[in-house]
């Protein structure tokens, strides 16, 4: 799964929203500069999570935008899929390797697994509530059940998948590993 652009702003913006709400309205060009994220990017998907029934929209001079419901309430997935359309692409379906070996119609041993894949992704996403992400990274990790990591390792990580070396398997073929 990978995790787009789209998905991530997506839930900065509720986040932003959640954070803000004893506040009113918000608007759009407000939570792009504080959260420095385009704000053409801002606005598009601030209309999705309205239309997705996330957000509303408060016209006038001290309008913008508020969740429409409590943080408590609206699940990651709600705002990835409002954000995203979708929370997992299924390639059987949008992208088939070929038109018969990926219809309906024909049996496929692989499809089943990225069902599973699509149905655990989708529920781990609905385990997590906007409220359960508005407290520091420790405290978020302990509930999502994710250890304690200190701050730079996360970084280190990070680094070290960047890090790709070669390791020579054969004079003509190297293979790259972590």
């Amino acid at each position: 799964m990978r995790i787009t652009t789209w998905a991530e702003y997506g839930l900065i913006c509720a986040l932003h929203l959640a954070r803000r709400a004893d506040e009113g309205p918000v608007t759009g060009r407000d939570l792009a500069t504080r959260e420095r994220l385009p704000a053409d990017y801002v606005e598009q998907i601030l209309l999705r999570l309205r239309r997705a029934g996330i957000v509303r929209s408060v016209r006038g001079a001290r309008g913008g935008y508020a969740l429409a419901h409590p943080a408590g309430d609206i699940t990651v997935r709600a705002v990835i899929a409002a954000s995203e359309l979708e929370t997992f692409e299924l390639h059987c379906a949008t992208h088939p390797v070929e038109e018969h070996r990926c219809s309906a119609a024909s049996s496929c041993s692989i499809r089943p697994v990225w069902m599973m894949l699509q149905r655990r992704i989708d529920d781990v996403l609905d385990s997590v509530k906007l409220a359960d992400l508005l407290d520091d990274e420790l405290v978020v990790r302990a509930r999502v059940g994710v250890g304690p990591q200190a701050p730079g390792q996360l970084a280190a990580a990070r680094e070290r998948r960047r890090t790709v070396r070669p390791v020579a398997v054969d004079r003509r073929l190297p293979v790259l590993q972590d």
